[in-house]
C-alpha cells in the first residue's frame, strides 16, 4: 500500500475542510447551491538561483545563504578553488547549488581548530522538470568537516552526484566545522572539551540539515517533497540512528550502513590492536604475516569454497593450534615462542596476538580459547571484555591492525584523556599537539580511556547514540534499514548486532522491531563506502581466495540495492526480507537475509548462485 506522505495528508485534510464549508452555502430562488466565483490561479512564488536567494530565503535568524550557483547539464561541478585533479563530476541535469551557514557556531581565536562560524550545508536542486519529488540527504564519514561553507570549493562527495543526476534533491553538511576528518575541533585551546561543537557534530547538525534542506526545497519548487530520506554510512549511519532517536519525524526513511553508534566504545577499542602489538611485539606485525593468517582463517572456515566467510561469527579458527602457519620449531599452544621474519609463518606469540585482535579489547590484554569464546556472541563475555574485535576473514593488513593506528581512534583517546599528546601528529591544539603518546598506554590505561569515554557522554553530547528505545521513530512511521559488512575492518559488526538485540529486548522482540527497523549483514563487505571488495585474501598474492569478486551492494549511481529496498518499503509498504546481490564481475550472486537469519546453502546447486541459498 502506498504510504501517504505527511505534507500530502495535511493538504488533503485542508481541502476536505474547504469543501465542507462550501457545502453549507446556499441562496437564490431556485434553491440550488450558490458557490462564489473561482479565484484566479495564484502564481507560486519560487526562488531563483541567483543573488536574490540571499534575501528571499531566511528560514530563521541563524541561517545565512552564502552562495547560489547555477550549473547547466554537461557542466563540471566546480567552483573557483576546485582542483582539476581528480576531474570534478559532470551534472546531467540543470542544477542549482545553494550553500548555507547555520550559526551560532563557536567563536574563538582565529585559526584555532575549535573556532567555527557554524554548520556548513550544501543543497543541490535539480531543475524542476528533472526533480523526482524526493529529498535524499547524505551523511558524512569520520569526524566530518569539509568545504561546505567555503564559497570557492565544493564539500559534497563526488559519489553523491549520481543521485542528483537521477532527479533527487541532495544535500550534505560539514556537521559544524571545516577541519576535514580531524578531531582537533572537539578540544578547546586550553585542552578542555569543546561541548558546543561536540553538540553540533553529534546531533544538532543533522536536524538542521534536514530542516533547511526541506525548507529550501519547498521554497525553490513551490511545493514540498513527497518523501525525504537519510542515506548514511559509518558516521553517517550513526547520524541516521541519532535522527531516529532524537528527531524521528525528520525523515520518512533512514538508510544506516555500518553505523558508528557505540562511538566512544568501539573507537577506543579500535586502538587496541596497536596497543597490543606495541606491548607484546614492540611494533606492528608485518602485512605479509597478517595476510597469511587472514587467509588461513578463511581456508579453515570456508566450507563451500567461496573465498570468503558467509558467517565469520561461527568461525573458531585458532592459529596457535595450526601447524601449517606456525614457524618451524614452534610447538604451538604453549610451546616455544620463537620469532621469524618469514612471511609464510608466525611465531606462537604472533599467533596469540592475532587471536586477541579477533577477540577484542579486554582490560587485561588476554583472550579466552576460541574454542570456548570466539567473540561471536551479541553480548560481551564479561567484565574483562570491553568490546569485540575484528572478525576472522577480515583483511587484517588493511585494518586497525595495519602498520599505523587509525587516526580517529588516537584522536578519540586524546579527547577522552583530555590530552592532545595521545593523538597522532595531525591533531593540533594550542596547549600541545599530538605526539603519539598512545604508545605509552598499557591495557589498563586504554581501559581507563574507554571508561572515561562513557563517563563523558554528557559533554560529548551523547555521541554514543546507543539508546535502544526507538518508540518515537516507530510512532512517527519512520522506516529504518540498517546493514553492516561482516568483514568490516574499522567498525566491528557485532556492535550492530548488539544494538539490534538490545532494541528487540526493549521493544517487544524481533518481530515487533522488524515492523520498522531491519538489519542485514553482508558477507565479505569491508569498511569501504565505495563498496570495493577488500575482504579475504590469498596469503601470497592478496587476491580473493576463490578468484572471484564478492557480491556486494552498489551505492548511488550503481544498482543502489539498499536504498531501493528502503524506498520500496516506505513508498509501497513492501518490507525487505531478502535482497539478492550479484558481484561486479557477474561471477556470483548471493542473498542478503534479514537478521537474525543468514544465507544458508541448500545443499545442491552452484555455490555461486543465489538460488542455491535460503535465509534461515
Amino acid at each position: 500500500m502506498m504510504k501517504t506522505s505527511r505534507w500530502a495528508s495535511t493538504a488533503l485534510l485542508a481541502a476536505i475542510a474547504v469543501l465542507a464549508s462550501l457545502s453549507g452555502c446556499g441562496g437564490g430562488g431556485s434553491g440550488a447551491p450558490v458557490f462564489p466565483p473561482p479565484s484566479p490561479p495564484q502564481e507560486v512564488k519560487r526562488l531563483s538561483c541567483d543573488e536574490s536567494i540571499k534575501t528571499a530565503f531566511k528560514p530563521d535568524d541563524n541561517t545565512t545563504v552564502l552562495l547560489a550557483k547555477a550549473f547547466k547539464a554537461g557542466d563540471r561541478l566546480k567552483l573557483s578553488g576546485t582542483p582539476d585533479t581528480p576531474a570534478p563530476p559532470v551534472t546531467k541535469v540543470d542544477v542549482c547549488l545553494v550553500k548555507l551557514l547555520v550559526g551560532p557556531g563557536n567563536p574563538g581565536p582565529a585559526g584555532a581548530p575549535s573556532t567555527s562560524a557554524g554548520i556548513g550545508i550544501e543543497v543541490w536542486l535539480p531543475a524542476p522538470s528533472a526533480w523526482n519529488k524526493i529529498v535524499r540527504v547524505f551523511g558524512s564519514g569520520g569526524w566530518a568537516g569539509g568545504a561546505h561553507a567555503d564559497m570557492t570549493q565544493i564539500g559534497s562527495r563526488a559519489q553523491f552526484i549520481p543521485a542528483l543526476n537521477g532527479g533527487y534533491v541532495i544535500s550534505a553538511s560539514d556537521h559544524g566545522h571545516s577541519l576535514l576528518n580531524n578531531g582537533s575541533f572537539a578540544m578547546n585551546p586550553d585542552g578542555s572539551i569543546n561541548t558546543v561543537l561536540w553538540q553540533d557534530f553529534a546531533e544538532r547538525s543533522m536536524h538542521e540539515l534536514a530542516d533547511k534542506t526541506k525548507a529550501l526545497t519547498k521554497a525553490y519548487y513551490g511545493e514540498a517533497q513527497a518523501y525525504a530520506y537519510w542515506d548514511g554510512f559509518s558516521t553517517g549511519g550513526r547520524q541516521g540512528y541519532k535522527i531516529a532517536q532524537k528527531y524521528p519525524s525528520d525523515f520518512d526513511g533512514i538508510l544506516a550502513g555500518a553505523p558508528a553508534f557505540n562511538w566512544s566504545k568501539f573507537i577506543t577499542a579500535e586502538l587496541y590492536p596497536q596497543v597490543l602489538m606495541q606491548r607484546e611485539l614492540g611494533a606492528p606485525m608485518a602485512a605479509a604475516k597478517l595476510n597469511f593468517v587472514s587467509g588461513a582463517a578463511v581456508k579453515s572456515c570456508d566450507t563451500l569454497g567461496l573465498g570468503f566467510l558467509l558467517d565469520p561469527l561461527q568461525c573458531r579458527y585458532d592459529p596457535t593450534r595450526d601447524a601449517a602457519v606456525l614457524c618451524s620449531g614452534v610447538a604451538g599452544n604453549g610451546g616455544v615462542t620463537g620469532t621469524s621474519t618469514d612471511a609464510a609463518c608466525v611465531s606462537l606469540l604472533e599467533a596469540s596476538v592475532v587471536n586477541r585482535i579477533w577477540h577484542g579489547q579486554t582490560a587485561s590484554g588476554t583472550a579466552p580459547d576460541p574454542a570456548t569464546d570466539n567473540a561471536g556472541s551479541p553480548t560481551l563475555a564479561g567484565a574483562d571484555q570491553l568490546w569485540w574485535g575484528l572478525t576472522r576473514g577480515t583483511n587484517l593488513a588493511l585494518s586497525l591492525a595495519g602498520s599505523t593506528p587509525f587516526p580517529i581512534a588516537t584522536d578519540q583517546v586524546a579527547l577522552e584523556l583530555q590530552d592532545a599528546a595521545y593523538a597522532g601528529p595531525n591533531f593540533t591544539n594550542a596547549k600541545g599537539n599530538g605526539a603519539s603518546k598512545w604508545k605509552t598506554l598499557d591495557y589498563a590505561g586504554l581501559a581507563d580511556a574507554y571508561a572515561k569515554g562513557i563517563a563523558l557522554q554528557p559533554q560529548f553530547s551523547n555521541i554514543n547514540t546507543d539508546d535502544p528505545n526507538l518508540s518515537a521513530a516507530r510512532a512517527a512511521g519512520t522506516k529504518i534499514l540498517s546493514y553492516h559488512g561482516l568483514a568490516d575492518d574499522k567498525i566491528m559488526p557485532q556492535g550492530s548486532i548488539n544494538y539490534f538485540t538490545r532494541v528487540a529486548a526493549t521493544m517487544g522482540g524481533n518481530a515487533e522491531v522488524q515492523k520498522f527497523n531491519r538489519l542485514f549483514l553482508i558477507p565479505g563487505l569491508a569498511h569501504d563506502s565505495t563498496f570495493a571488495n577488500s575482504a579475504s585474501v590469498d596469503p601470497a598474492t592478496g587476491a580473493n581466495l576463490a578468484g572471484r569478486r564478492v557480491p556486494l551492494p552498489q551505492p548511488a549511481g550503481g544498482r543502489d540495492e539498499m536504498f531501493a529496498a528502503l524506498r520500496n518499503w516506505v513508498e509501497n509498504g513492501e518490507a525487505p526480507t531478502r535482497i539478492d546481490l550479484r558481484s561486479s564481475d557477474g561471477s556470483m550472486s548471493l542473498p542478503l537475509c534479514m537478521y537474525p537469519q543468514m544465507a544458508t546453502y541448500s545443499g545442491s546447486g552452484a555455490v555461486t548462485a543465489a538460488s542455491s541459498f535460503s535465509c534461515r
